[in-house]
């Protein structure tokens, strides 16, 4: 009786270890089988996975749940006017959301919300048609708390016919995939051929996730859970290892601007590798003319003194990828004063506000927040062209920097 119990127990236990999967193992990724997926992360780094999850980073593009649209759907705010007969409206139809055209008060084009762009400053939405995506006429802006025109759309002119191409897909997603299309007369086949916009909705993986900036971590997942006492990173990219240019690079990927010569897709980029494999042109060029404080961060900080004169300073120097930026000035002026310590302002400088409150805010002069050339846009019934303003990367003083 005594052996038969134990033989029980055992059979019970072999049952329950064998039911005891990692959970990437029933994972298909689109991106191949070497990708475990950002939710086998939570399961040994859940305060960075928590934090992570909620971030600008993560949420680059989301699909458009109503938890995750940003803007108003209510009579009196979900109306855009184009001229006395045109006017789009957001509405909400069978538990989904429409940017809706009327002329002379009747409907003559709908199209849902399905890609969010954005969330942080503000929304861009698309929908999917014939395998392609489209961008919605009219995005949402906090700094407004109000739709507007999406960014180089017309005031006066609705268009529902500007794609998104995969570019675009390639620092607001961690994947999309091209398939070339053929039809006969009975079948749509998919080949493994690239065309540069036709994309697959089925191979998009919203936001940037763990995997785009650490590498394919199935290997590390199945070490770490077959071995839990391991105290050193195994099998991913650990950026405690990378040079201080390859740190830089894994940033200026989608932070260095978006007009230099492609050589690869961004999707292939993996944590470690020299950018210019991927595009030619290196950003630290004198013009800053030409670099916006929306896409280009890299190329301004490089034409500052502190970073040129830094053998170390690097993007992290600042921002913890897994959380938004912060909105407490005071925090970044602690990182200034690690090196500016005991610095005196001139006079001039100094009527602003007492020394001690200008140690708190350094961004706030040396880092001038400026309207964006790239993003402008326009509010209904409204001739007049706003821009986004966006705080400069480019670290220096502001003479005409009014407070």
């Amino acid at each position: 009786m005594k052996k038969s119990r134990i033989l029980f127990a055992v059979v019970v236990l072999i049952a329950f270890l064998s039911s005891c999967k990692n959970e990437s193992d029933n994972y298909i990724d689109p991106r191949g089988t070497d990708y475990a997926g950002s939710q086998s992360c939570i399961q040994c780094h859940q305060v960075q996975s928590e934090s992570s999850f909620h971030n600008s980073h993560f949420k680059a593009t989301s699909p458009a749940t109503k938890e995750n649209i940003l803007g108003h759907f209510t009579n009196g705010s979900n109306t855009f006017v184009y001229d006395k007969d045109t006017k789009l409206v957001m509405e909400e139809r069978n538990d989904s959301l429409y940017q809706i055209l009327y002329k002379n008060g009747k409907e003559v084009e709908a199209h849902p919300f399905e890609v969010l762009f954005g969330t942080k400053h503000a929304q861009t939405s698309a929908f999917w048609q014939n395998h392609y995506t489209f961008e919605l006429p009219i995005s949402y802006y906090k700094s407004l708390n109000s739709w507007a025109t999406s960014p180089g759309y017309s005031a006066s002119k609705v268009n529902f016919e500007r794609k998104i191409d995969k570019e675009c897909y390639g620092c607001h997603s961690s994947n999309i995939a091209s398939r070339y299309i053929t039809t006969s007369s009975d079948s749509i086949n998919f080949l493994n051929q690239e065309v540069e916009d036709f994309m697959n909705p089925k191979t998009l993986i919203y936001g940037i996730d763990c995997e785009r900036c650490h590498g394919p971590a199935k290997e590390h997942v199945q070490k770490h859970l077959k071995f839990p006492d391991l105290k050193t990173a195994q099998n991913i990219t650990s950026f405690k290892k990378l040079t201080r240019q390859q740190k830089i690079d894994a940033c200026a990927l989608c932070h260095s601007g978006n007009d230099k010569l492609k050589v690869k897709s961004r999707f292939e980029y993996k944590p470690g590798d020299d950018l210019l494999e991927y595009f030619r042109g290196v950003p630290g060029s004198n013009d800053s003319i030409h670099y916006d404080v929306h896409g280009n961060q890299l190329g301004l900080l490089a034409q500052s003194k502190c970073f040129k004169k830094s053998a170390t300073m690097d993007c992290m120097t600042c921002h913890n990828p897994h959380e938004n930026a912060s909105q407490n000035l005071a925090s970044y002026s602690k990182i200034c004063m690690s090196c500016h310590k005991g610095i005196q302002h001139n006079a001039t400088t100094l009527k602003t506000m007492p020394a001690n409150l200008l140690a708190q805010n350094c961004v706030e002069c040396h880092m001038p927040k400026q309207d964006s050339k790239a993003i402008r846009f326009q509010q209904s019934n409204s001739k007049t062209m706003s821009s986004y303003s966006l705080r400069t990367h480019k670290m220096a003083i502001y003479p005409n920097n009014k407070k």
